[in-house]
């Protein structure tokens, strides 16, 4: 999977290449991202490349990253391990749970060059966390993995055998199972030191800690929210991520989400959609004012074009469609 500011499961931060981008940059990086959508890889490995020429063959991780995904689906391993390299040793990457379960890049596991990457990466995370708690940082670390293993096989499973088939509903069941035990781990963890953050745990652990409570059920999200927030304005845990959590919390309860994060699925189409939300014209606002990118940007990821002005219409059929789930 490709590497995303903000995806429907998982929400990280990257280190950023120091770069003077540029406006042509920006527009050949979400031409690339198109092209990955729509599965031409090489196209989308190229424009990538594009981007970085533009700016001085400089660029932000992120992109880097995806970069290297693209490149690997498209069968070009060598430009693939440039771009993993570039990141591994130039910008510090440490998600090393992440790029061990991204299933783009399958066809690289066997190159001889795979296990050293890791190796840098692995390097890179021991450095980062030297002086983090060793033990939750090891509980929350497989944590981390078993939250998201399962999660990056959804697509594959669905592409194979469909989204009601009773393949992907006995993987549900694992998630299902893998949620349970680690919402166990973790709620111990926030009960006995509250809400830690990345000066504890790291970066990792710290997303983990965030994943695990906004995949849990409406009583546990009503119990940590505020924990969360308090973490936030302590710096201890992530505005965007607290965002996302709101959201959820929101439209459980039966109310209107605020920050657009949380998309809903058509189950006759199979269309995406935005869940209801408060006040659509200014909810670029509201993200902006916790990090988020544009809410047109966001949902693009699932192929849905925004328009306010259409949305405010189709609202009440949206409501009524959620009212009957």
């Amino acid at each position: 999977m490709k590497q995303l500011l903000f995806s429907l499961s998982i929400l990280l931060v990257f280190t950023m290449v120091s770069s003077a981008q540029n406006a042509l940059y920006t527009q050949y990086a979400k031409e690339a991202d198109s092209l990955y959508k729509a599965k031409d890889y090489l196209k989308s490995a190229q424009r990538y490349s594009d981007a970085f020429k533009v700016n001085g063959w400089k660029g932000m991780s992120p992109d880097r990253y995806n970069a290297a995904c693209s490149w690997a689906l498209a069968g070009v391993p060598d430009s693939a391990f440039f771009q993993l390299n570039r990141i591994a040793t130039k910008a510090n990457y440490t998600n090393i749970g992440h790029i061990t379960q991204d299933t783009d890049l399958n066809s690289l596991h066997g190159d001889k060059r795979w296990q050293p990457i890791l190796a840098i990466i692995k390097g890179n995370k021991d450095k980062e966390e030297a002086n983090l708690d060793k033990t939750l940082v090891a509980v929350l670390d497989t944590v981390y993995m078993e939250d998201q293993k399962y999660r990056q096989q959804i697509d594959q499973i669905e592409a194979k055998y469909g989204w009601k088939s009773k393949e992907m509903q006995d993987h549900w069941k694992i998630i299902n199972e893998k949620d349970s035990i680690n919402l166990i781990k973790v709620c111990k963890i926030l009960d006995t030191h509250g809400w830690i953050g990345p000066d504890i745990v790291g970066r990792q652990g710290s997303s983990a800690i965030f994943l695990v409570i906004q995949h849990a059920d409406l009583p546990i999200q009503e119990k940590y929210l505020p924990l969360m927030r308090e973490a936030v304005k302590k710096n201890k845990a992530q505005g965007s991520s607290l965002a996302l959590l709101e959201d959820r919390v929101a439209l459980r309860q039966g109310k209107r989400q605020i920050y657009g994060s949380q998309v809903g699925r058509d189950d006759e189409s199979g269309q995406h959609y935005v869940l209801p939300l408060e006040d659509p014209d200014n909810v670029d606002v509201r993200r902006a004012s916790v990090g988020l990118p544009p809410l047109a940007d966001y949902v693009s990821n699932w192929q849905i074009k925004w328009d306010p002005a259409q949305y405010k219409k189709d609202l009440p059929k949206i409501e009524a469609k959620q009212k009957k789930k």
